[in-house]
């Protein structure tokens, strides 16, 4: 029987962006109030600000103003379910039991890494391929 072992929590989040000294990373910042505060803007920005940055590539971070813990995931999380809710949704009810079912299963942390691997070989054909538009 496979034991079950999960990855330690730093090098998950370390293998999902980007290293420090290849991209500077900017800084956002969550408040109590909901309201997110961009440190190199000096602006409050809204969830769509942070999907288009997303959409540009651009190397971010959240953190709780109070706190300092990372909270990147959970607004990454946000938009996806706002996207998802609002039009024509990417994933099926089936998918989205079939993703709970892996939580605290023994497969878990394969599961994320084959995810991640599949979209972007998904990414990798669509960017070779001169009739698709740019992902």
């Amino acid at each position: 029987m496979a034991a079950t072992r999960r990855p330690p929590k730093a090098s998950a989040e370390a293998s999902a962006s980007p290293p420090a000294e290849d991209v500077a990373v900017r800084v956002l910042k969550k408040y109590p109030n909901r309201r997110l505060y961009d440190t190199q803007s000096s602006s409050y920005i809204t969830l769509a600000d942070v999907k288009e940055m997303v959409m540009g590539g651009e190397a971010f971070v959240v953190r709780d103003a109070k706190s300092g813990e990372d909270l990147t995931r959970s607004i990454l999380l946000q938009i996806i379910l706002e996207e998802e809710t609002g039009g024509v949704p990417i994933f099926s009810t089936q998918m989205l039991s079939q993703i709970i079912r892996f939580y605290g299963h023994a497969m878990q942390g394969m599961m994320g890494s084959y995810l991640e691997k599949n979209l972007q070989t998904f990414t990798d054909i669509q960017r070779a391929s001169p009739s698709s538009p740019r992902a």
